[in-house]
């Protein structure tokens, strides 16, 4: 499937204004509206050694980006419990429900997401959340956040045949929002979600929350940043402004 390529702007930086006039921006959920992770590993670490997983000892934050970060539920599952899938998808929603309890009280915003989701509204943009994570997690997270009424879509995983790092989930955002490829871009924090984005034919803006800077250029982002503060994002933004301007005046 062809990608839409970034350009470069005449001082260096990555650009997207080949986007120009941008429709839509899609937003991953798990670290990239919020810094969710840390909070993943702890369930997991404590249930896993509850149940006597890796002969107790805990796991690392490299095991979680490695194994668990940014896969769907069913996958994880067969990965911690590979014989036994009933028994994963159990401890999956024993997990969840212990992340929803930590989340309630401790979900902190990627820092400049509020900025960023400002500069969408103020261009009447539209905008989707794409999340492999349960429906219950991704709601939750969304209304903790103060984002409820910002997405016009919210689409799950599990509503799809395949959830990322398959291109389902975000070709099914375009189709509901109806945009096009061409007009939009997706910010994402994992290298399932790039791929997805990218393989839907994206420019994907990714973010080094949690995952390895080296990881997440595998799957080819056409940018990356700290956070929604970074002036590499700004720039590129800027350019988006400048080239939509220049095609409204020249028709």
């Amino acid at each position: 499937m062809t990608t839409v390529s970034a350009e470069i702007s005449n001082n260096g930086e990555i650009s997207l204004s080949r986007l120009a006039p941008l429709e839509a921006v899609l937003f991953d959920v798990d670290g990239t509206l919020c810094d969710s992770d840390p909070l993943h590993v702890i369930a997991y670490r404590q249930l896993l050694q509850e149940i006597n997983f890796n002969d107790g000892v805990a796991i690392t934050e490299e095991f979680f980006v490695n194994n668990i970060a940014g896969k769907h539920n069913k996958e994880i599952a067969l990965f911690l419990f590979p014989n036994d899938l009933e028994r994963g998808l159990k401890f999956l929603d024993e997990k969840e429900a212990l992340f929803r309890r930590l989340a309630s009280q401790q979900l902190k915003a990627i820092d400049g997401l509020y900025k960023l989701k400002e500069w969408v509204e103020m261009r009447g943009l539209k905008r989707a959340a794409v999340t492999n994570a349960p429906k219950p997690n991704a709601e939750l997270m969304i209304s903790t956040l103060g984002l409820t009424d910002f997405f016009q879509a919210v689409i799950l995983g599990d509503d799809c045949e395949h959830g990322k790092p398959h291109p389902e989930p975000y070709l099914k955002a375009l189709e509901v929002l109806k945009v096009s490829k061409d007009h939009a871009f997706v910010c994402e924090d994992s290298v399932s979600g790039i791929k997805a984005a990218v393989a839907a034919g994206m420019p994907v803006v990714g973010l080094t929350t949690r995952n390895p800077e080296h990881l997440l250029m595998e799957a080819k982002p056409t940018l990356l940043i700290n956070n929604y503060e970074d002036p590499k994002l700004w720039a590129a933004l800027e350019e988006v402004d400048k080239k939509g301007t220049a095609k409204k005046t020249s028709t």
